[in-house]
């Protein structure tokens, strides 16, 4: 049996001081077998932010891997953003996508960040095509009987939260996942909880999504998702500083609207463009 911390959006910049201390004494006195982080670590992915946030992971003294959530990468320099969108995070870049140790369990990332998008609002989530064919590569490669968990920033298809991701190729990216027998997708980005199992053609896939450690909350209040995997089983216990019951933090089924709507004619952002500062939804 395996316990795993799901956290997201630190948000490092417009942290929540009290969430951040809360989690890592949880930490220190449940000792967990590892925290998993899927995304937004920072705010506005200054160097100050990235420093900050490493200081926070390294004293929780437990292995750690991150994945890289929009608000990381370059928001006020459109040419870093464009060239060397993650030149900050290289000050981290140990703990990113960072290979875990862990009895008959595999996490394994799946990028949904992009530099750039052919849409004005480019926080949303893209699933490219190399993205997705490393990731199957790397589950391909596991051990048969591997319990595998896939790590990303964006919920693959819409959960029925306030945020929206809009991920492009994410119907398609959890056919395949669902396909090769992948026990869960862990994500964040929209700051509220969720389980759901989603429906594809290769057969229901599970979507779990963990909230917020920051200010920025949504729905619900500051929470990380506590993980106990035990073979191919998957309990998932949400944890809040507001004590709320888990059922009352998460959304367990996709709405009937769930999909991204058609964007006909949606605008092309120019090269150079800077995405915008603070978007209504991350």
């Amino acid at each position: 049996m395996i316990r795993l911390f799901h956290i997201s959006d630190l948000h490092f910049g417009l942290e929540d001081p009290a969430a951040l201390t809360w989690f890592a004494e949880c930490v220190r006195t449940e000792d967990p077998t590892a925290v998993l982080i899927t995304g937004d670590l920072t705010m506005r992915a200054r160097s100050h932010e990235f420093a900050a946030a490493c200081e926070w992971i390294d004293a929780l003294d437990v292995p750690v891997t991150v994945e890289v959530g929009n608000h990381d990468l370059p928001y006020f320099n459109p040419l870093a953003r464009l060239f060397w969108p993650y030149e900050r995070i290289r000050g981290i870049e140990r703990l990113v996508e960072r290979e875990l140790d862990l009895a008959g369990v595999a996490v394994v990332p799946l990028k949904t960040t992009a530099r750039a998008q052919w849409r004005l609002d480019w926080s949303k989530g893209w699933v490219t095509a190399a993205a997705l064919t490393k990731t199957l590569a790397a589950i391909d490669a596991l051990p048969c009987g591997t319990t595998t968990l896939v790590t990303a920033h964006h919920p693959l298809v819409e959960a029925g939260t306030r945020g929206r991701a809009l991920t492009r190729g994410g119907e398609r990216a959890l056919t395949e996942l669902a396909r090769r027998g992948v026990a869960a997708v862990l994500t964040g980005h929209v700051h509220d909880a969720f389980d759901l199992m989603k429906d594809t053609t290769a057969g229901p896939i599970r979507m779990i999504g963990a909230g917020t450690l920051s200010q920025r909350i949504r729905s619900t209040p500051p929470s990380f998702n506590e993980l106990v995997v035990d073979g191919t089983k998957i309990d998932v216990r949400v944890r809040n500083l507001a004590h709320v019951p888990t059922p009352d933090m998460q959304i367990d089924a996709v709405p009937p609207d769930a999909l991204p709507p058609r964007e006909p004619g949606e605008p092309v952002a120019p090269v150079g463009a800077v995405p915008p500062i603070d978007p209504p939804v991350h």
